[in-house]
């Protein structure tokens, strides 16, 4: 038994599904060895990529990296819904040290890996395959190790501690692993500078190779790959290296699929008159929000990967809006209609000022346009370019309101940061990019006296108030993936 073992069901799923694709070109007795995938041209490894933008492993909602939804500060908790919820729910709220059960699989860590077996099983083999040019070689092998980066991001990001240069070097974050074995048995964690680095290189390889016009929203771009490298850098701090990367991922958007802005004063207007998307609040604030583009279709996914959000974006009321990050929207933000003041099925909540997302059952984890736009602002804000960092902000703001109160009045350099990262809290809200938000800022000097606390509430009021502790930053490993690999060391 080993680490890769917690995705072994989905591997004889893949396995079963390649020996169909392919099995029409294969001599019966042309035998593959046991455990590996078959493929053997490069339009077979172009298929792999296909079935790689939606995170699950069944219809098991356990199997979706989705905790980092329940994690964020934005979020409260209230009876009479939240005792109902399922266990791994109320430990991610709560911030305890252990969120499964002895036998579970680990939802953050069971869906990727599943796919970065199959992006390994690719860039190992791709190269050596028939048919296919050298460039369409390349192009795939860049596109598998630049989704490995991606897998990595989310990895280190939930299992490493918050890239610190001090301890980076030290500070352990998850095996680094380079083939498609799932006879492998031995692993080591690397550390969190290694798995930096690991995403960096394989990063510089494969953008040079890389398309700009990949054939699908859900296959990974040029401009996907510098949106990532961007990212990666501002979650090292280095904002100043980060910024080309986040400006080139605009100029080379792909030109064969729309990538831009909705304008939601337009697509989120009242149905009947100009609204796109058929907001009505008569059905959708006891309901949820369905007329929303689905991944493949939404045009601010410059890269697409979902996951299901189980009951806390859509159809339940166990994860709530707090009223601090309420109180961050304008009465006329659009993304307030993203949210409802009710209760699944429309009995109010029982707390004022809160909301609940229902905005669909999934939730958008890829390379966002607007989490790049943010991130260039924030950028050009730590290097004290305030003017292009408010235009950058001011622009996007335009799409999520009435112009006239778009407008951003700030002088001071630390308080426009601030206001930055106050936004990408209302635009991701209970979105899961606020988890990621806090682990970086816990770092940084700015941002070091932020306490960052859940409240749990009962009809009495406040009935417990947890304390986000340093160690909380960082998943455990269940037992069973340590059950797997003896003497590999758990977080604290």
């Amino acid at each position: 038994m080993n680490l890769l073992n917690t995705y072994n069901f989905t591997v004889l799923r893949l396995l079963l599904l390649c020996t169909l694709l392919f099995s029409c070109k294969k001599d019966y007795l042309d035998l593959t060895p046991k455990g590996k995938l078959i493929a053997k041209a490069t339009s077979d490894y172009n298929l792999l990529f296909n079935n790689t933008s939606l995170i699950n492993t069944g219809v098991d909602v356990s199997s979706f990296p989705n905790g980092q939804l329940v994690m964020g500060d934005e979020v409260l908790a209230t009876e009479p819904y939240f005792s109902g919820g399922t266990l791994r729910m109320q430990r991610l709220f709560r911030w305890e040290k252990d969120i499964y059960n002895p036998e579970d699989n680990g939802a953050e860590m069971k869906g990727i890996m599943t796919q970065l077996y199959t992006y390994n099983k690719i860039a190992v083999e791709v190269r050596e395959s028939t048919d296919g040019t050298e460039e369409q070689k390349n192009a795939l092998y860049a596109e598998a190790i630049a989704n490995r980066a991606w897998c990595y991001f989310m990895l280190t990001n939930f299992y490493g501690k918050p890239y610190n240069p001090a301890t980076a070097g030290t500070d352990l974050a998850f095996p680094i692993i380079r083939v498609a074995d799932v006879a492998e048995t031995k692993f080591t964690r690397a550390t969190v500078q290694e798995c930096y680095d690991f995403m960096m290189a394989d990063l510089r390889e494969a953008i040079p190779l890389l398309p700009r016009n990949s054939s699908m929203r859900g296959r990974l771009s040029k401009a996907a790959a510098e949106g990532l490298m961007g990212k990666i850098l501002v979650f090292m701090g280095k904002f100043s290296e980060a910024l080309p990367y986040l400006n080139s991922t605009i100029a080379d958007l792909p030109t064969n699929y729309t990538v831009s802005l909705y304008n939601l004063n337009v697509t989120m207007a009242n149905a009947g008159t100009a609204g796109a998307w058929g907001y009505d609040p008569q059905w959708n604030l006891p309901g949820y929000q369905s007329l929303y583009p689905t991944a493949w279709l939404n045009t601010e996914n410059i890269f697409c990967k979902q996951v299901n959000a189980g009951a806390w974006a859509a159809d339940k009321s166990e994860i709530l809006l707090t009223p601090e990050a309420v109180a961050l929207f304008k009465p006329s933000d659009m993304r307030l209609r993203f949210f409802s003041p009710q209760a699944s099925g429309g009995v109010l909540l029982p707390l004022a000022n809160t909301l609940r997302r229902n905005s669909g059952t999934v939730v958008q984890i890829g390379i966002r346009l607007a989490d790049i736009q943010l991130l260039r602002a924030e950028c050009l804000a730590r290097a004290n370019d305030l003017g292009g960092a408010i235009a950058i902000l001011e622009d996007f703001r335009k799409t999520r309101m009435p112009a006239a109160d778009a407008s951003v009045e700030i002088s001071d350099q630390h308080s426009l940061i601030k206001y930055i990262i106050d936004e990408r809290t209302r635009e991701f809200a209970i979105n899961g990019f606020r988890w990621f938000d806090m682990r970086r800022l816990s770092t940084d000097p700015l941002f070091s006296d932020v306490v960052y606390t859940h409240k749990y509430y009962n009809s009495n009021g406040v009935l417990t108030e947890y304390t986000l502790t340093p160690d909380r930053f960082t998943l455990r490993f269940t037992q069973k993936v340590l059950d797997q690999n003896p003497g590999m060391p758990n977080n604290p």
